[in-house]
């Protein structure tokens, strides 16, 4: 197994906040890979697919300000997580940079691509952006893979005003277990990370949400298509109950190449891993010409 060098850093934004980064990899070589993980308001959680391609570049990730080692308190906005990815780049010498971003960190990278298209050498969205009324059909078949009970238990836990620890992961665990298409799996899989993603901002998670309601991507897929660079791919899991259907008319308006991970769900590279790395080496190898 390939071993790798890794380095750590903070970088201050202009009001205050500073963002914590991890690189694995040689630094020096151009262009980099910079991973931008979901939520909003979880910390990164990337760390495992850094190292299926660090070999090929250097892959940066880092925690959105508010989570994990980046600290910061404040109002949330989609300007100011684009301007703080377009400073990390600035400090980390980076002129252009391969974006992978996954659920919302898809929506992060495309509304990059929409402010700074010359920053961007390549894009794989993976799992995300989801556009149209894909919340019906998500809802509905979480639901489906949910016992009555737990779904009853998750809205008396999602009502809570004040939620114990205890609580909390229970919480995430019940949202998370249906986005695995292994539910026995997916069960020990999702009470994991509601331990280790933690703690939630959920201040920031409602702000962008909203924002992103108010103002959705679908209103910008014609300006979208224009400035996304020409290596541009989406990755999605077949069983991810958000409905691949949804990913498959993005790709189509967007004149992109979908590909659909059977056996895995929102999270594919835990269930298929073999799969997504292949995938993942391929488009970076491409991306990079190595």
């Amino acid at each position: 197994m390939m071993t790798f060098t890794e380095t750590t850093g903070l970088v201050a934004a202009a009001d205050g906040a500073r963002l914590h980064w991890t690189a694995l990899g040689e630094r020096t070589r151009r262009p980099a890979v910079v991973l931008l993980h979901g939520g909003p308001g979880l910390p990164d959680y990337l760390a495992g697919i850094a190292p299926m391609i660090a070999d090929l570049a250097p892959v940066y990730r880092y925690d959105q300000r508010g989570t994990g080692r980046s600290g910061w308190r404040g109002r949330h906005t989609l300007d100011r997580h684009i301007t703080d990815l377009a400073g990390l780049l600035d400090a980390w010498g980076v002129p252009d940079a391969v974006l992978i971003g996954h659920s919302y960190g898809a929506d992060l990278a495309s509304r990059f691509c929409l402010a700074h298209p010359a920053r961007v050498a390549a894009a794989l969205l993976m799992c995300g952006p989801f556009t149209g009324d894909w919340r019906t059909g998500w809802r509905a078949e979480r639901d489906r893979r949910m016992p009555p009970e737990l779904r009853d238990r998750l809205r008396e836990l999602g009502e809570l005003s004040h939620r114990t620890e205890e609580q909390e992961v229970e919480l995430l665990t019940l949202s998370w277990f249906p986005d695995h298409a292994d539910p026995e799996r997916g069960r020990r899989r999702a009470a994991l990370a509601a331990r280790r993603r933690r703690p939630v901002n959920w201040a920031m998670n409602t702000e962008l949400g909203a924002e992103n309601r108010a103002d959705p991507l679908d209103g910008h897929l014609g300006e979208l298509r224009d400035r996304l660079p020409a290596r541009t791919e989406i990755l999605g899991g077949a069983d991810d109950p958000r409905p691949l259907a949804s990913l498959a008319s993005l790709a189509h308006r967007l004149g992109v190449e979908l590909t659909g991970i059977e056996g895995a769900g929102h999270e594919p590279w835990l269930e298929r891993p073999d799969l997504v790395r292949a995938r993942l080496r391929r488009f970076v190898r491409d991306a990079v010409g190595a």
